[in-house]
C-alpha cells in the first residue's frame, strides 16, 4: 500500500510516524512546499525503519513520486498572521494551497482515497473534491472523529465504562455548530441521554483543542490518532463505522455540503451512508450546521 502525506508539520509528522509505527504501509511519499524539508524528514523516518519488523520505503519528494498513491493525505495549511477565533477564518487562506495540490494529485493518483486534515477540514474536503473532478466516496475530511473521540472519553470516564463500550457520535461541522446527537447514545443497548452533566461534557469535549492549543501552540497526537483510524479501515478495508465529513446528498435534507456523519469507510472510501433517526431537534441543529459551513463556501467565490 502506497500512501501519500501532503505537510510536513507537526501534524503531518504526526501521522507520518504514527503510520510508520501501524506498519501497514509498504511505500511512504512526504510531500511539502519545500522539497528539502520533506527529504529531510523522511531521511530521519528511514532511521526508524530499522528498528520496524517490516521494511517500509520512505521517501520525500514531488507530486510525480506520488504517483498511483492508495491514500493521500492532505495536512498541508497556510499559518495565519494573527490569532484565528474560529477554524472558518482559516477557509480564504486555504483555498490557494488546495488549488495548487489537489488538481495534480487528483491527476497522479485517481484511484486514491484522499483524507483532509487541512482546517476548516469539512469546506476543504468540500473544495478538494470539486477540484479533484473525482467521485465524492473518495474523499473523507476527520471531521468530528477526534470530537466524538474525545466526548466518549469523558462520557466513560463519568459512567466508569469502557469508552469503546460506548457509542456515542457528534455530528455537523468540525467547529462551532456541531453537535451531540444524544438520542442515538447508547452503552449495551441502553440509552445514556438522561446525564446530568451531558452538555457540560460535550462542551468539554468541543473545547479541548484550543485548550491544548492555547497551552503547546498546536495538535497533533489526537488528529495524527482520528486519521490513522481512518487509514487503517482504508487499507485494511475493515468497514469502520466512523463519524467523519463526507459530502452530502439530500442527508437530513442537506445536499452538496461536506459534515460529519456516520459512514461505513472502507477500501473504496465511503463505503456507505448511513441514515441514523435523530430527533426533531437534532435535524434543525444538522441543518443549521449545514447553512453556517454552505455560507462560509459561498464567501469564497468561484473554487
Amino acid at each position: 500500500m502506497k500512501v501519500t502525506i501532503v505537510g510536513c508539520g507537526n501534524v503531518g509528522m504526526a501521522i507520518s510516524h504514527a503510520l510508520l509505527l501501524s506498519e501497514i504501509a509498504d511505500d511512504i511519499v512526504l510531500l511539502n512546499r519545500t522539497k528539502e524539508r520533506a527529504i529531510g524528514e523522511a531521511l530521519d523516518l528511514q532511521d526508524a525503519v530499522t528498528f520496524a519488523s517490516k521494511w517500509i520505503r520512505v521517501r520525500g519528494g514531488e507530486i510525480e513520486d506520488a504517483e498511483n498513491s492508495d491514500m493521500v493525505i492532505v495536512t498541508l495549511s497556510d499559518k495565519p498572521e494573527q490569532p484565528l477565533r474560529d477554524r472558518n477564518e482559516m477557509a480564504a487562506l486555504n483555498l490557494p494551497v488546495m488549488r495548487k495540490w489537489i488538481p495534480s494529485l487528483a491527476k497522479s493518483s485517481p484511484n486514491a482515497v484522499f483524507v483532509i486534515v487541512s482546517n476548516p477540514v469539512d469546506i476543504m474536503t468540500w473544495v478538494a473534491w470539486k477540484l479533484s473532478g473525482l467521485p465524492a466516496k473518495q474523499f473523507i475530511g476527520t471531521g468530528t472523529l477526534i470530537d466524538s473521540a474525545r466526548w466518549r472519553l469523558l462520557l466513560s470516564l463519568e459512567l466508569n465504562i469502557h469508552p469503546e463500550d460506548i457509542r456515542a457520535y457528534i455530528f455537523g461541522e468540525h467547529g462551532s455548530t456541531q453537535f451531540p446527537a444524544t438520542s442515538l447514545s447508547v452503552t449495551g443497548g441502553q440509552k445514556i441521554d438522561d446525564l446530568p452533566r451531558y452538555e457540560q461534557l460535550f462542551e468539554q469535549a468541543s473545547v479541548a483543542a484550543f485548550e491544548i492549543y492555547n497551552r503547546k501552540g498546536n495538535t497533533s497526537f489526537g488528529i495524527a490518532g482520528a486519521t490513522m483510524t481512518i487509514a487503517d479501515a482504508v487499507l485494511r478495508d475493515t468497514n469502520r463505522t466512523l463519524p467523519v465529513s463526507v459530502v452530502l446528498e439530500d442527508h437530513y435534507g442537506v445536499s452538496d455540503v461536506c459534515l460529519s456523519v456516520p459512514v461505513i469507510v472502507g477500501r473504496g472510501g465511503v463505503e456507505r451512508m448511513l441514515y441514523p433517526r435523530l430527533s426533531q431537534d437534532e435535524v434543525a441543529k444538522f441543518q443549521a450546521s449545514a447553512k453556517h459551513v454552505r455560507g462560509v463556501i459561498d464567501s469564497l467565490g468561484t473554487i
